[in-house]
């Protein structure tokens, strides 16, 4: 039986080896573990995987061969597949959003508490209580200007507070760019200057100092030309910034080879008190932002990644993040990074003619002081000629 298991992780692309399987197979010998299932689950993914960068594959491979993953949603079932899959979720008309009542941010909060001690059962398709595919504020799946999402998977995107466990990839270094064209619209910011020790030939110079001198070799020596200038990026994930992961992507890469000197963070919505650097981590290593604002020199060029798209109270309203009780407004941030790089712009992939269907990208373009930029050839030479001033 678990020979059969192993080659499903070998087809799954996970490197294991036949030493592994036999560890796992010792273990179970010696009773290591009491017979469930998800005992098994941590014993083999502890003996078999040895780079947790394959832990998804290893979920994969695990379900499809002990639980029968693709055999979830039988075409026979009595229970059709669409109700599953949010059967009252509905289109509303604009008419019909606009008649839907906007709590506001305190009354929103208020009232998801009474809910919490009055609600007893599971509802779906409603207005009031907490559920999917309606018009309720609470819950997922449906449609509600001002709502607290609850697991699930969003409906409108229009939700100012997400409860869930939320888990974002981080954007990647090594992407092979299928343009030069962003690199050589970054390429404006760079700055060389010659400093430190005097390490290259100077060709020129040697030329004319061995002509001076009557045709004998007389080197010379310069320090190397080196790029100067100090970035930091802040990137916006997850959210509805998934709908722009490619251009992000090669936006991401094509800067970090470009720019030697690049520090990143990463955050989501707005910046907020802490920031993360690897999202796979990103409830376990976080960084003050205080101590961020602190660390880089004014000098420093300052480039917000992000589309700026989310309800205006995580930009306005303590406690208005997604994700948790801030205490401080994510628009205090914001002016705290601006007055600690004076050289600061932001970048938008959201497509520049839908900026001003989103309040929120008004919000934060005032306070950027109109400098935000679309993610586009044109928008990246504005933004560098911006920054290199």
């Amino acid at each position: 039986m678990l020979i059969d298991f192993f080659f499903t992780l070998k087809d799954a692309k996970i490197p294991v080896s036949i030493k592994e399987f036999l560890v796992l197979l010792e273990a179970l010998q010696k009773n290591v573990i009491d017979h469930t299932l998800d005992d098994f689950y941590y014993l083999a993914r502890i003996t078999m995987v040895k780079d947790e960068a394959h832990f998804d594959k290893f979920d994969k491979a695990f379900g499809l061969y002990f639980k029968g993953i693709d055999a979830v949603f039988d075409k026979n079932a009595e229970i059709p597949l669409d109700w599953l899959i949010q059967r009252m979720q509905r289109e509303l008309t604009d008419e019909q959003k606009a008649d839907l009542e906007k709590f506001g941010y305190d009354k929103l909060m208020d009232r998801l508490k009474e809910l919490l001690n009055e609600q007893k059962e599971r509802h779906e398709g409603g207005s009031k209580w907490i559920g999917t595919g309606g018009t309720s504020p609470f819950g997922n799946g449906g449609s509600n200007p001002e709502g607290i999402r609850i697991d699930g998977a969003g409906g409108s995107r229009s939700a100012v507070k997400v409860w869930e466990a939320r888990a974002y990839k981080d954007y990647d270094a090594e992407r092979e760019l299928g343009t030069r064209n962003i690199k050589i619209a970054l390429r404006r910011l760079r700055k060389f200057a010659r400093e430190g020790a005097a390490e290259e030939l100077a060709l020129d110079a040697t030329i004319r100092a061995t002509a001076n001198n009557a045709g004998y070799l007389d080197i010379k020596m310069q320090p190397e030309r080196k790029n100067n200038i100090k970035v930091l990026m802040l990137l916006d994930v997850g959210g509805s910034m998934d709908d722009h992961i490619a251009r992000t992507g090669e936006l991401f890469s094509a800067a970090k080879t470009e720019f030697k000197n690049m520090e990143f963070f990463y955050f989501h919505n707005c910046v907020y008190d802490h920031l993360w650097k690897h999202n796979r981590r990103r409830h376990a290593e976080r960084f003050a932002t205080w101590d961020i604002l602190r660390k880089y020199t004014p000098d420093t060029k300052l480039i917000f990644v992000g589309d700026a798209t989310m309800s205006p109270y995580e930009v306005l309203q303590p406690g208005g993040s997604v994700e948790y009780n801030n205490e401080e407004a994510g628009a205090a941030w914001l002016q705290r990074f601006t007055s600690a790089f004076p050289k600061f712009a932001w970048l938008n992939p959201e497509p520049e003619g839908l900026w001003q269907y989103r309040q929120s990208i008004t919000v934060i373009r005032q306070i950027m002081n109109n400098r935000m930029f679309p993610v586009t050839i044109e928008g990246l030479e504005r933004a560098m000629r911006l920054l290199s001033k």
